[in-house]
């Protein structure tokens, strides 16, 4: 059975019973807790726990589904169903097995407040005995144990062993570590979850979302948070595509499956004699790279743009290594649009993605000779000399490791390089604000700068104005504008944002009409105190990458957080209305990198 087939038969026994059929989402979703879409659940998350409601300033998590979110009228049910593109960034190192992978598909079915546990393991069941062909005898499954904090989940037991007949002695009972899922990013909806094995292969997850929890899984796992009980319950299931059809096919490696193997087999055409691992590392970053940038990622060191460059930084790296002088990836391109381009059509637009392919390749080969040459005069690589290897040439971790005269870089380690990372990160976004700090500056943030009072009031009016020409850019240009950085001085704001295209004359003159209208209208200028996790559900715009404390600064333009025209994660300062601005101009137009644009503007 190959996947065409199985793409088919599960929509179609979804329809069945009653779902819509619902297209994949992005892999950059429109969730800020998160970097990349891992689960299918993820665009469905809102339908679970509800929205941020504002009354009287007072701010209420309403953690089930309200009816203001009707899935209903959204999608023509309560019950849905996808093949979901997913990303798992944990998993980079580990691809060169049979079985990691970071890009994948995700079959699930999905339930607002409809069905729950019985129909959801029965149809289950159902689907894999006798859609699949799968005999009973090689299937086990498992439930959750329950611990002190939640009790064991006796009803999936009740329904595998009473309604579908599943004997005891093939029904696991396991911790929280194994049978409890979520919540993803920061918080959310979460519950036990029973899983089947077939040949001791776990092939489908159902989780039961009967909890919001109110903190991060690792918070949850140590101890910390609370778990409230959802009011209407749901379902959120997720079956693994290559493992499915690896079971299925009798492989070991899912790499065999035709979801990876016809890529492969072009890799080894062209690179005769390379090793396995070199392969499947190979195979598995040119696919998630061509779909990366099919949905508008493009490489930067930032966000999904460095998980991207990342990729692609490897790609080159075992070239190298493994002395492969052709270029994989038009290849790679062609393959994926074959392969894949008449299930997404995002794909279809072959020479943008190789043009993004080849720009990164000339920026890192023009960079590696450099690099190779200093990393031959190092006597010793460690972390800190690594990453100034990364930051200066752009070096990749593997390359560096791989390519060090013998035994220099003997102790150098991705942990270690990671936290050279993080440790740089935090101290280029370090500022002060104090009286005559740094270089007599009376504000210098590292963003805002002003030698005295009158410069802090110019400056002020643009930092408000900032905001507001963030959110105009949304509007004129759709959501997917995302701050890159900023730096405002007393004579002007310089914003930089992600977008892969010039800005006509007319969006420019949109742009600025919507900020001098927003200006005009003297709109009060607010700034609410919130912890994270209530600051994210209001919408408000951040770094997703940035490290935020627990309670945060939310400043919003407008009556009331909810109905505010623009609200930022920002220490300020800010005007107090924005009659305050004056007249907003921008100057200039320009990028400063692919896929980054810059606005230059002041105010009068």
């Amino acid at each position: 059975m190959n996947s065409r087939e199985i793409r088919q038969k599960f929509l179609e026994f979804m329809k069945e019973k009653g779902h819509a059929v619902v297209p994949s989402s992005s892999l950059v979703p429109d969730d800020p807790s998160v970097l990349l879409t891992t689960a299918g659940m993820q665009q469905f998350k809102r339908y679970y726990t509800g929205e941020l409601l504002t009354t009287a300033g007072m701010q209420q998590f309403k953690r089930y589904y309200t009816g203001e979110l009707d899935a209903e009228r959204d999608f023509g049910a309560r019950r849905t169903a996808s093949i979901q593109k997913c990303f798992r960034t944990s998993d980079i190192e580990e691809v060169g097995d049979e079985t990691h992978l970071t890009f994948f598909e995700m079959l699930g079915n999905f339930s607002f407040g409809d069905y729950f546990k019985e129909e959801s393991i029965v149809w289950a069941y159902e689907f894999v005995t006798e859609r699949l062909g799968v005999s009973p005898d090689r299937i086990r499954v498992s439930i959750f144990k329950g611990d002190e904090r939640v009790p064991r989940d006796a009803e999936s037991y009740r329904i595998w062993h009473g309604v579908v007949k599943v004997p005891k002695e093939r029904i696991d009972e396991r911790g929280m570590d194994d049978n409890f899922w979520g919540p993803t990013g920061s918080g959310g909806p979460c519950g036990p979850t029973s899983e089947i094995y077939v040949d001791g292969v776990e092939i489908w997850n159902l989780v039961f979302n009967e909890f919001f929890c109110n903190v991060s899984r690792e918070e949850l796992l140590a101890g910390g948070g609370t778990l409230e009980r959802l009011k209407l319950p749901g379902v959120d299931t997720g079956m693994g595509f290559e493992r499915l059809l690896a079971v299925l096919g009798g492989y070991a490696d899912v790499f065999e499956t035709d979801l990876l193997h016809p890529l492969a087999a072009e890799i080894a055409s062209i690179a005769p004699g390379l090793d396995q691992r070199a392969l499947r590392v190979l195979t598995d970053h040119l696919r998630a790279s061509v779909f990366l940038i099919g949905d508008g990622v493009t490489p930067s060191n930032k966000e999904a743009g460095y998980i991207l460059r990342r990729l692609v930084r490897r790609i080159m790296a075992y070239q190298i290594t493994h002395d492969i002088h052709a270029d994989l990836f038009p290849y790679a391109v062609a393959k994926a649009r074959q392969m894949f381009g008449g299930i997404y059509k995002e794909l279809a637009d072959e020479k943008r993605i190789l043009g993004v392919l080849e720009t990164e390749k000339e920026k890192f080969e023009k960079a590696i000779a450099k690099g190779l040459g200093e990393l031959q005069r190092h006597a010793v690589i460690g972390a800190k000399e690594a990453f100034l290897l990364y930051e200066t040439y752009g070096l990749p971790f593997e390359l560096i490791k791989e390519l060090a005269p013998k035994g220099v870089a003997k102790d150098l380690t991705r942990e270690g390089f990671e936290r050279e990372f993080e440790r740089h990160k935090k101290v280029s976004r370090a500022g002060a604000l104090k009286k005559f700090g740094g270089h007599g500056l009376i504000l210098n943030t590292g963003e805002l700068k002003a030698a005295d009072q009158e410069e802090l009031t110019k400056v002020t009016r643009l930092h408000t104005a900032t905001h507001l020409l963030q959110q105009a850019l949304r509007d004129v240009l759709g959501p997917g504008v995302e701050q890159r950085g900023s730096d405002i001085t007393a004579e002007r704001t310089r914003f930089d944002f992600a977008f892969p295209r010039k800005l006509s004359p007319e969006e420019l003159k949109s742009v600025e009409e919507i900020v001098n209208e927003k200006a005009n209208a003297d709109l009060p200028v607010h700034c609410a105190e919130l912890t994270k996790t209530e600051a994210e559900q209001t919408g408000a715009l951040y770094f997703f990458r940035e490290k935020y404390p627990a309670v945060v600064k939310v400043y919003f333009v407008g009556e009331t957080l909810a109905t505010a025209y623009s609200k930022e994660f920002c220490g300020g300062p800010h005007v107090s209305r924005t009659g305050e601005i004056g007249t907003f101009r921008i100057l200039k137009e320009e990028a400063v990198g692919a896929g980054v644009r810059r606005i230059r503007a002041t105010v009068e």
